[in-house]
């Protein structure tokens, strides 16, 4: 069974774009909590930083991800495709 590599693609774009903002949002609203946990995930102590979320770095991440995944789902159903 084929994937329509683009269809694939803007699906991906947007899950993408749902949990960036969904992360952002927990960001302004559990700054503290968001800080530890990413700290936890990433091995390292960042209790000392602080989060610097503006609307422009909000914007410029959600563009970033929605064309890195965008990109990125298109070529792996691309390759997919091949294979079959």
């Amino acid at each position: 069974m084929k994937i329509q590599s683009i269809k694939f693609g803007v699906a991906c774009a947007l899950s993408a774009s749902l949990l960036w903002t969904a992360c952002s949002v927990l960001v302004i609203v559990f700054p503290s909590m968001m800080l530890s946990m990413s700290g936890d995930m990433l091995h390292m102590d960042l209790m000392e930083m602080k989060w610097h979320l503006t609307t422009w770095g909000f914007v410029q991440g959600l563009m970033g991800w929605f064309i890195a995944t965008g990109v990125g789902g298109w070529l792996i159903a691309a390759i997919y495709n091949r294979f079959i």
